[in-house]
């Protein structure tokens, strides 16, 4: 809002509340009016002076006092008023309105006169008095307005600043995370085929009989080391893909039952010590999930149970019907998750050591992307981890 504007929009109320005062102030003017220069001729006639009509300039008095104090209005009726009075107690002939030589007419004429314009001139300075203090009041109160204006004004600019920097900030970081997450896929696209080769290769050689013993203990470290990297590769693409919201799903009804056992199996053929309870009812429902990410999910859970968890106590996979969802829990008996990394267990590179540290958070991106949710509930007394996820029932 200008200045300009602020003005006239505090000019008219300025105006209206200086009408009111006035308007309040002439009321009680007019009743003075009337008293004042009664009483002051009840004071004269009191008195008994020889001659009354030499003090007739205490009248004037009164009008005057009348014009500056409230306005021109009283100040006329008194002016008006006192003309009277005096005629018709000190002018001959007493106590009537008649007057007996032009002498007297011309006096009270310019009585009157003196008395009316006395009046005026102290209305006049009156108003000014009254309409230049509501007119300074009004605008003391506009110019705090305009303050508070610029200061609201350079408040919203700081906002405004400050928000178009974090909109900056935000497109830098999306742009380094863009980067980021090409510079994993590609990389991981270029080491999946040196890999596939370096195990190939490594098999194919391990398949010989006529191997030297020592030969083949380095040649089952290069494949290990080769199907570890491989396994890394695999997670940083998913990882990006998950992040990217490029993962490729294929709904499908999928058998609870099923996709635990065949998960349970895998893990079995590569940690053949570790003893697995399947508690699945053959009444549980189906869920609506794709079977490969699926088995993804379950495998990395037992996985991550596995490595955790003590070699001669057993891991457990249990799926249950809530409501219109199948809740699938992974348990062990190991030490359990650190109560400082509870809430950030599902974030990348957080658990543990030995392991790529994107288990969990593939597990998170991919029951999400199903339509599920999955979390970490407390330990029962014996157990160890328990993660639980959820997934929408066929």
């Amino acid at each position: 809002m200008t200045r300009q504007a602020l003005a006239r929009r505090f000019m008219i109320p300025a105006m209206a509340d200086y009408g009111r005062q006035l308007s309040m102030v002439r009321i009680g003017g007019y009743v003075a009016a009337v008293m004042a220069p009664a009483a002051l001729t009840l004071v004269l006639v009191g008195v008994n002076f020889n001659n009354p009509r030499d003090y007739a300039f205490l009248y004037l008095s009164i009008v005057a006092v009348l014009g500056v104090a409230i306005g021109v209005g009283p100040a006329l009726v008194s002016a008006a008023l006192s003309t009277i009075l005096v005629d018709y107690l000190f002018v001959p002939p007493k106590h009537t309105l008649s007057i007996a030589n032009a002498e007297d007419v011309v006096n009270l004429i310019v009585f009157f006169g003196a008395a009316g314009l006395v009046g005026t001139l102290g209305s006049r300075r009156r108003n000014a008095q009254l309409r230049s203090q509501a007119l300074a009041g009004e605008l003391q109160r506009a110019n705090i307005d305009l303050a508070r204006l610029n200061r609201e004004q350079a408040a919203a600019a700081q906002v405004a600043a400050r928000l178009a920097e974090r909109d900056r900030q935000v497109q830098v970081l999306e742009e380094t995370d863009r980067v980021r997450h090409e510079f994993f896929a590609n990389v991981s696209h270029e080491l999946r085929t040196p890999l596939g080769g370096i195990l190939t290769g490594a098999t194919a050689v391990l398949g010989r009989d006529d191997l030297q013993p020592t030969l083949r203990a380095e040649l089952d470290e290069v494949a290990a080391a080769a199907q570890r990297l491989a396994r890394l590769v695999s997670d940083m693409l998913d990882m990006a893909r998950i992040e990217g919201g490029a993962i490729d799903l294929r709904l499908d009804r999928v058998d609870v039952a099923d996709a635990v056992e065949a998960a349970a199996g895998r893990l079995c053929r590569s940690s053949p010590q570790r003893e697995i309870e399947v508690q699945v009812s053959p009444a549980t429902p189906e869920v609506l999930a794709d079977w490969d990410r699926l088995g993804q999910v379950i495998d990395n859970l037992l996985a991550n149970a596995d490595h955790f968890a003590p070699a001669d106590t057993a891991l457990t996979v249990a799926a249950v019907a809530d409501g219109d969802t199948v809740v699938i829990r992974v348990i062990d008996r190991g030490p359990g998750v650190p109560l400082e990394q509870r809430e950030r267990i599902f974030e990348r590179f957080v658990r543990g050591s030995g392991g790529t540290g994107l288990g969990l958070p593939i597990v998170r991106g991919l029951v999400a992307a199903q339509g599920g949710r999955v979390w970490l509930e407390d330990p029962l007394p014996g157990d160890g981890g328990r993660f639980a996820f959820s997934l929408p029932s066929a």
